[in-house]
């Protein structure tokens, strides 16, 4: 199946397009724009279960594998080199069984992670307050992925489904985001001797 399938299935509440007015948006693509703490890849570090983090990407990726390699792999790289290895992880058929059930409440547990351990990613969070945030798209070529949304040709209108964006209002809005996990997926100790 495909992402947006298993959206479909597992997730259907943040299945469909979503669209916001461009003068509304506090829209981020990379860490150094003007919204990019924001982002995954920002470096907001972070201690999970005695495990440090640079980013919530890493947490992100270590948690798609439970193999010892792919997630050892992944946790000593830095910045798009983790999407990028666990791309390439991903094809060699490592990845969880579970991951399409489970990968929006993984998103989830990361993004509070931050939440409760970056006071300026709280701090950025209030910045965007009354704005709307949107993950852009970073190929201007492509069509929005599940994550984020693309600004129209008119420049106008985001459009996408905008997965990313939508977790962050409602994490700013809320201030804790609600996730269901298995237990191991929360696991990081075997990550311990590579620190």
């Amino acid at each position: 199946m495909h992402l947006v399938d298993y959206i479909r299935a597992y997730y259907p509440e943040w299945y469909g397009i979503q669209e916001y007015p461009a003068d509304k948006v506090a829209a981020f693509c990379s860490t150094d724009g003007e919204w990019g703490l924001l982002g995954n890849f920002a470096t907001t570090p972070m201690v999970v279960n005695g495990v440090p983090f640079d980013c919530t990407e890493k947490i992100f990726q270590v948690m798609k594998f439970t193999n010892a390699e792919s997630r050892s792999s992944i946790y000593a790289l830095k910045g798009q080199h983790i999407k990028m290895n666990a791309k390439h992880q991903e094809k060699v058929g490592v990845m969880r069984e579970d991951w399409g059930r489970i990968f929006i409440d993984a998103m989830k547990f990361c993004l509070v992670q931050k939440y409760a351990q970056s006071e300026a990613f709280r701090q950025e969070l209030e910045r965007s307050r009354g704005l709307f945030i949107v993950e852009q798209q970073p190929n201007p070529q492509r069509q929005a992925d599940a994550w984020s949304a693309k600004l129209s040709a008119d420049g106008k209108t985001w459009v996408g489904p905008n997965i990313m964006g939508r977790l962050l209002m409602e994490l700013r809005d809320s201030g804790t985001l609600s996730y269901r996990l298995p237990d191991d997926a929360m696991v990081f100790t075997d990550l311990l001797e590579k620190v």
